[in-house]
């Protein structure tokens, strides 16, 4: 049966049908969206909640550990981590990658709404949850700044007109203002005049508070008219806050602004941003997971001109980070690879063939076959992305494979004289079969990347699939159009398809040495068959000794930062500080801005620590990539005092759930904290001293200063003076209580309290603090109380509601992440970490082993997949094993050309050895399928059969081989962004292909007649196993 036949005598069918399928694969390639990788992300939700004046431990036991109890029991919940620091409580859910975003925030609704009555009632507001994964770097960073009016006032309009609208987008996550200073009221209370009139900050909190209301009234509803009924209650500006009267003494009222200063500021005025070293406000946008990055921010920038002009004219705002601007380019520059790929293909076509419609043929499978599966690419979902075009770039080098096939069996019958219809009818029947075989086989090696588990399985589907339906369309058109083609356009007698190709000299020159070789390698087969063991020996050998790694280092033009001064810093030098750092790095020649900013405000846990976003200049301009001036960067801020900056190249794929100085996590768990106090240090100190690890940090800060108030209950008992009204007094003058809120039409505005700071500096002052007592007098804190200084967490992390520990960690240059797991397992062993502590990897780092343990698995299956696929095809359990012993030459390439070229085993390049076993089989396939049938139709024995196939396969194999290898070379040679992640890829392929071409050429037909002369002996012995021919 010829399935070639109906299409060779149907052209304007074939030709229709291959033109439907290129207009459909047009037509789907403008729809297609662009993305840096496939939507991988886990479905992530953090819930923040806000209690300003909380300490730590009062946040972690108030707030968090309700909200971990509903939390901890949805279905579908992958992890929960949380942090707790002064005034902040931050829950990071990540579910299954089962479970949908949507569905996932039902779940955390219907947990808040059940925690609501377990959390503090006078918390200012509820529990806010966010769609958006905290580790994510911005996808768009905006500057927002002004020389003529105060950020307050600034950020109160870009929070109304410009973080709301972006917020409304689809796609967006969290709209948050870095260095943020909402307008407020602030009331700093002279404690000393406060306590000269006989009041205390008690009395002055609940005055406030019921002098400024905003209730209903009513109406009247008379006979012919109708009034609503309104009055004066709310108070909205400083001054009308300053005439409040708080008291009358001696007949005279006691103002406001007689006992504080009422002032318009700022709500939390420990809040700092900066763009480069001007104060601004930190515009960062994140995406929702799952959401298109390129989609988001054209989006944003669509609206981005109306939202400039509905600011005022002194308010300027400029875009510091655009992440898409390098996930375009990235994507550019593959597609320009692939179609430098598809024009090195033709060429070596031509070269081979010298003959232009000889070469037009073949060569009008490779843009049928990628065009075409751009329509299934839209149909599925699909982005056009690194991943997937990095598949079609691969493609194009052996999707011409099965042309080549066809028409080079086609030309054999017209160098015999055949007619060119006649031509292409025999020869597409006798190779059609082979072309299955290589179709099928090709992409059953695929099939185990379609059941990879986790985020590696979800992130090459995309990759695998692609691939895959590409393949199919190649052996479609080879089928369909090639034959047809053949029998129009070439011309018999060898005209031009023998005088092309098989008249070349240099060629007939090869061929002539290989013949000569192979017959020597024949006369060798026990020693051809030592080398194709040691193969094996030495592919294992590699594997073991390559260095493995995870997912190849991008450079997207971005760093990220993390500032970490004393835990006893303040804001002003913690300010001062910051700036150092900023003017350190903007001198940096590959830096081209930054944005940065401190103070807590739910990325920023603590006091001490701050935030940076790098943005780099062209890759076109810098000398050095990413990685590397993140380096440079930590070496040339070393110097600046008071402060450490951790840095690293912001990534596309984030696994990670929480922000941390360095790249990679690592977490320690126990029961009881104060064992973490113990040995995190010991693990911490004792990695910093291996060379495979830099920049090693943990978020342990146990060295906050904390003032005990200790109250002598029986003494306050008598005096009449509770524990909750000390609280009351300590937090109305330390905690920036919000007293009031100002309700206005378009936001709302908190009145805050706080005693004046000049007037407690030191710890011996708070012993001033006056108290109400039962007898109606003013009693100091120190009559009931003494006070402590001690050393406290300024932030307490749990991990599945348990504390926890984090070590991050960055790789030393030249070291793989392999490498730096095994230190961290042996550094556990080495200080003799006790069993109560139990530790776990986590986002990429954790990955990575999933995928290190599975790695050897997947080959194994993938080589298992292929063994039954040829089997099946060739109705023997022989053949499949012949055909599969040029696998370990492709290994041995693959790993050598990785090794020499200074690249790990990362997923990247182990797809690249997992696609060697599909084409590299190619060989034994074309050579087997002659052999075969020379011996069942022509009689021939096994030594005469295989060598036959072997000189008259030689062509194609080649041809194929040199195709591949050149579709593969934009992939190694190209630049750009993205081109780390091409190029491990590329190096596999071509390496393996260089060695198993010239091993498999002489290895395949030794093993084939060892099979069969352990065939042969089976047969003669009569022995109950026969193996089918």
């Amino acid at each position: 049966m010829n399935p070639s036949r109906q299409f060779i005598e149907r052209p304007v069918a074939t030709t229709l049908l291959m033109a439907a399928i290129l207009a459909l694969g047009l037509i789907a390639y403008r729809a297609l969206p662009v993305s840096a990788l496939p939507d991988v992300a886990y479905p992530t939700i953090q819930v923040e909640t806000f209690d300003p004046g909380a300490s730590p431990q009062v946040v972690t036991s108030a707030i968090t550990s309700p909200l971990e109890k509903q939390l901890g029991q949805m279905p579908g919940l992958a992890q929960m981590s949380s942090s707790s620091s002064a005034g902040a409580s931050v829950v990071t859910l990540q579910f299954t990658l089962s479970l949908s975003i949507d569905v996932a925030e039902q779940e955390v609704q219907a947990a808040l709404a059940a925690a609501q009555n377990l959390l503090p009632q006078d918390l200012p507001a509820p529990p806010i949850y966010l769609k958006v994964n905290p580790a994510d770097a911005p996808i768009l960073t905006l500057g927002i700044t002004s020389k003529v009016m105060p950020l307050p006032t600034v950020e109160d309009l870009a929070d109304t007109r410009i973080a709301q609208k972006i917020s409304q987008l689809k796609g967006v996550g969290v709209v948050s203002l870095g260095g943020g200073q909402r307008p407020a009221v602030r009331v700093i209370v002279n404690p000393r005049a406060l306590a000269a009139y006989g009041l205390n900050l008690d009395d002055l909190r609940t005055t406030i508070n019921v002098a400024n209301q905003n209730g209903p009234k009513g109406t009247i509803d008379g006979p012919h008219r109708a009034f609503t009924i309104d009055t004066n209650d709310q108070l909205q500006n400083a001054s009308q806050y300053a005439d409040i009267v708080v008291a009358y003494r001696n007949g005279a009222p006691v103002r406001l602004g007689d006992v504080a200063k009422v002032v318009g500021s700022a709500e939390n005025t420990q809040l700092g941003g900066w763009m480069n070293t001007t104060p601004a406000l930190i515009l960062n946008v994140q995406r929702q997971p799952n959401a298109n990055v390129v989609e988001v921010v054209r989006s944003i920038k669509a609206i981005l001109p109306a939202l400039r002009a509905s600011m005022p004219a002194g308010v300027q705002v400029a875009v510091l980070t655009d992440r898409t601007k390098t996930i375009e380019a990235s994507v550019e520059d593959v597609q320009f690879e692939m179609a430098l790929a598809v024009g090195l293909v033709v060429l070596v076509i031509f070269l081979f063939l010298r003959n232009v419609r000889a070469t037009l043929i073949p060569s009008l499978s490779v843009p049928l076959s990628l065009i075409g599966t751009f329509a299934v690419m839209r149909l599925a979902g699909f982005s056009l992305n690194n991943l997937s075009l990095m598949a079609l770039t691969i493609a194009t080098g052996f999707v011409v494979d099965d042309a080549i096939v066809m028409i080079e069996n086609i030309s054999r019958y017209l160098e015999a004289g055949t007619s060119p219809r006649e031509a292409a009818l025999k020869g597409s029947g006798q190779i059609g079969f082979t072309i299955i075989s290589l179709t099928v086989s090709l992409i059953a090696v695929l099939i185990p990347l379609l059941f990879m588990q986790d985020v590696v399985g979800r992130l090459f589907r995309e990759f695998a699939v692609t691939l895959a339906v590409t393949i199919l369309l190649s052996a479609l058109v080879s089928l369909t159009l090639v034959p047809m083609l053949c029998a129009k356009l070439l011309r018999g007698h060898g005209a031009e398809m023998g005088g092309a190709a098989s008249g070349v000299a240099w060629f007939d020159r090869l061929l002539g040495v290989y013949g000569r070789s192979l017959d020597w390698v024949l006369e060798r087969q026990r020693a051809t068959l030592y080398v194709a063991a040691a193969t094996l020996g030495l592919t294992i050998l590699l594997y073991a000794l390559i260095p493995k790694g995870f997912f190849p280092e991008q450079d997207i033009g971005l760093i990220e930062g993390v500032s970490k001064a004393g835990d006893n810093v303040s804001y002003a030098a913690m300010a001062a500080r910051q700036q150092a750092l900023a003017r350190a790095i903007l001198a940096d020649p590959g830096v081209a801005s930054l944005s940065s900013y401190i103070g807590v405000d739910g990325t920023n846990p603590t006091l001490n620590s701050g935030r940076f976003l790098i943005n780099l200049k062209p890759l076109g301009v810098r000398r050095a990539d990413a990685a590397a001036i993140a380096r440079r960067l930590r070496a040339e801020t070393a110097d600046v005092p008071g402060i450490a900056l951790y840095t690293h190249p912001a990534q596309d794929l984030t696994l990670d759930t929480m922000a941390s100085p360095s790249e990679y996590q690592f977490t320690l768990g126990s029961a009881d904290a104060s064992v973490l106090h113990e040995w995190a240090p010991k693990l911490v100190a004792a990695l910093r001293r291996h060379p495979a690890l830099v920049d090693v940090a943990d978020d342990q800060e146990n060295d906050g200063l904390a003032a005990d108030v200790w109250i002598d209950r029986d003494t306050a008992a008598r005096l009449g003076i509770s524990v909750g009204t000390v609280d009351n007094a300590l937090y109305d003058a330390f905690g920036q209580r919000i007293v009031s809120t100002i309700f206005t039409q378009s936001n709302q505005y908190r009145v805050i309290m706080q005693a004046d700071p000049a007037a407690y500096h030191s710890i011996a002052s708070l012993r001033s603090i006056y108290l109400p007592s039962a007898g109606g007098g003013q009693v100091p804190l120190s009559a009931i109380a003494r006070i402590t200084v001690a050393t406290k967490p300024l932030v307490i992390e749990h991990l599945a509601q348990f504390p926890a520990a984090t070590i991050s960690f960055n790789l030393a240059p030249g070291a793989a992440l392999g490498a730096a797991i095994a230190a961290i397992q042996a550094a556990e062993r080495a200080i003799g970490l006790p069993a109560s502590v139990h530790t776990s990897f986590q986002g990429a780092a954790l990955a990575f082993r999933n995928n290190l343990s599975n790695e050897l698995l997947l080959l194994v299956a993938a080589v298992l997949v292929m063994y039954i696929v040829l089997g099946v095809l060739y109705e023997s359990f022989v053949h499949p094993i012949t055909i599969l012993s040029t696998l370990p030459s492709a290994g041995v390439g693959a790993l050598l050309a990785l090794i020499l070229s200074g690249h790990e085993l990362t997923i990247i390049a182990l797809i690249g050895i997992i696609l060697l076993i599909g084409i590299v089989k190619k060989n034994a396939i074309l050579m087997i399928d002659f052999a075969i049938d020379a011996e069942r139709l022509q009689g021939l024995g096994a030594r005469e059969a295989i060598r036959q196939a072997c000189m008259l396969r030689f062509r194609p194999i080649l041809m194929t081989t040199v195709a591949a290898i050149f579709g593969a070379l934009p992939l190694i040679f190209g630049g750009g962004y993205g081109a780390e992640l091409r190029r491990p890829l590329g190096i596999a392929i071509v390496g393996g292909l260089l060695v198993s071409q010239v091993l498999t050429l002489f290895t395949t037909p030794v093993i084939y007649l060892a099979f069969d002369r352990l065939r042969s002996r089976r047969r003669a012995g009569g022995g109950a196993a026969v193996v089918s021919a």
